[in-house]
């Protein structure tokens, strides 16, 4: 029986949601990249009206954004939670406005409402209300891949 602590990024490392790898910079890019494209098609989606899938691409720009930075530290994720808990460090060394993981907790928890509840669709507006959001925060992540 695993015993969890009161630290969750050491949980993450002890269940192997989180482990070393080598840092690559390269792959860091390309998730920025990845991200870049993924608030694009959720621009697309939105702009037709398929806003359960707008959504879905919002939260994956947010994703993979986030993962730059874990694959420019040498850090491989294994959960989308583990890898909310591990940008937290950023917070904690006054690298990352605490605002920014408040957000990415948000978007993690509405799209997993959007893809596994019967929760309406999310509205237009709550839509364009996160577009710009989510290009703040890929510039974010970027700046700190870059800061290398």
């Amino acid at each position: 029986m695993q015993v969890l602590t009161l630290r969750p990024l050491d949980d993450c490392f002890a269940a192997k949601k989180l482990q070393t790898v080598e840092p690559s910079y390269e792959k860091a890019c390309r998730s920025i990249a990845l991200a870049r494209a993924y608030l694009d098609e959720a621009r697309q989606s939105g702009a037709i009206g398929t806003t359960r899938l707008a959504m879905n691409g919002l939260y994956f720009a947010w994703f993979h954004a986030g993962r730059s930075v874990l694959f420019a530290d040498g850090i491989r994720e294994k959960s989308h939670y583990c890898l909310e808990q591990y940008l937290g460090t950023y917070v904690t060394a006054g690298r990352l406005d605490p605002r920014w993981l408040s957000l990415f907790s948000r978007m993690r928890k509405r799209r997993e409402e959007s893809q596994y509840s019967f929760s309406p669709a999310p509205l237009p507006d709550e839509i364009e209300s996160v577009l710009d959001l989510t290009e703040q925060f890929i510039d974010r992540m970027e700046s700190l891949v870059s800061r290398r």
